[in-house]
């Protein structure tokens, strides 16, 4: 401690003695820091063994401590179960009836739920409650695409956070340092320690993990976009009646429709849509891509007047839309249903109206 002082005293009289240069300027704030330091570490020493003094000597009267903590210690197994007005919690009740309660709620007070306690916050994020909540608004228009897509979004929003926080920790490193010293001497300065999360549970964007509940929360951010299909594309242009096409939606919370962005076909770029409405989404029947063949096999199925969606493209540049039409019976057949044996034929085919 002492030698310090005085390599600090002497580097202060060369520095008013002569003209510094900037290596000197670099070694006069690595010393002013160490001794710093160094002067923290002794405050805090003396601050303990003050402690441990008053302690000793305070037999019959009781002492305080040299420099008391702020922070009062609260029993930890009744944090969350004990009310201090005496009055029952609804943590008090069994956990069946805890159950019923939450599966009772709706999405929007599930979530607030979550923030009452620790405890509390593991039972409102179980699959088991969202699984209905999903199914009930979301399953008619997700498919196995949807799926495949938000893991692909977990999977590229857990790599980019990790390089983030990667870059950030070596930066931080020595803030936490001084904090840490300075929290020796003052107790104060302990409620300005940064966070291990990196304060993002004070955020106000849905927690990113793999859960139904944080898929369902992504959903209604309008930050996640997600493989469908959109009848009559384009506000129903009339190039497009009775037709499906592929899209990538993202919903729209505060009008409850979706937005919709449609593949590039021809000389057109990606045409967007707004306002599309619930009824004109739905998830995709087959895993096919819009620019390739599906392979059916149910045309052997198939008999006059049964309803069917068939694909259909301009050219090779476009991608394929499914098309709405109705089974017709061959050009040899009379259309009498008693005699007809188009089904029969072995010819596979059959005429198509729209």
């Amino acid at each position: 401690m002492l030698a310090l002082v005085a390599t600090f005293v002497f580097s202060c009289l060369l520095f008013l003695s002569k003209p510094c240069a900037r290596d000197m300027r670099l070694f006069l704030a690595s010393i002013s820091q160490q001794l710093a330091l160094s002067l923290l570490g002794f405050l805090a020493g003396y601050r303990l063994l003050g402690g441990v003094a008053s302690r000793a000597t305070a037999t019959a009267v009781d002492a305080m401590p040299l420099m008391p903590s702020f922070k009062r210690k609260r029993p930890a197994a009744k944090l969350e179960t004990t009310d201090t007005t005496g009055e029952p919690s609804v943590l008090d009740l069994p956990e069946l009836a805890i159950d019923c309660i939450l599966a009772k709620l709706p999405p929007a007070e599930l979530r607030n739920m979550a923030a009452v306690s620790r405890s509390m916050r593991e039972r409102c994020r179980s699959d088991h409650l969202w699984e209905r909540h999903m199914s009930d608004k979301w399953g008619s228009v997700l498919g196995t695409a949807a799926r495949d897509e938000w893991r692909s979004y977990l999977s590229s929003s857990t790599a980019a956070g990790g390089g983030a926080s990667g870059c950030g920790s070596a930066g931080s490193g020595k803030h936490r340092r001084w904090l840490a010293a300075l929290s020796c001497v003052c107790p104060v300065v302990s409620w300005m320690r940064p966070r291990a999360d990196g304060g993002a549970g004070t955020s106000g964007g849905p927690v990113l993990d793999d859960s139904i509940m944080s898929w369902y929360l992504h959903l209604e951010s309008s930050k996640f976009w997600f493989p469908a299909q959109v009848y009559n594309r384009e506000h129903g242009h009339v190039g497009f009646m009775m037709s499906c096409y592929d899209a990538e939606l993202s919903y729209d919370f505060r009008t409850d429709t979706f937005h919709a962005r449609y593949p590039p076909h021809g000389r057109r770029t990606v045409v967007l849509e707004d306002g599309v409405q619930w009824d004109r989404v739905r998830a995709p029947p087959v895993g096919t891509l819009a620019h390739d063949l599906h392979a059916s096999d149910c045309l052997h199925e198939l008999r006059p007047g049964d309803n069917i969606e068939i694909q259909w493209r301009r050219n090779k540049e476009f991608p394929y839309g499914w098309w709405y039409g109705v089974v017709g019976h061959l050009e040899s057949c009379d259309g009498n249903e008693h005699f007809c044996r188009c089904h029969l034929s072995g010819e596979n085919s059959f005429n198509l109206y729209d």
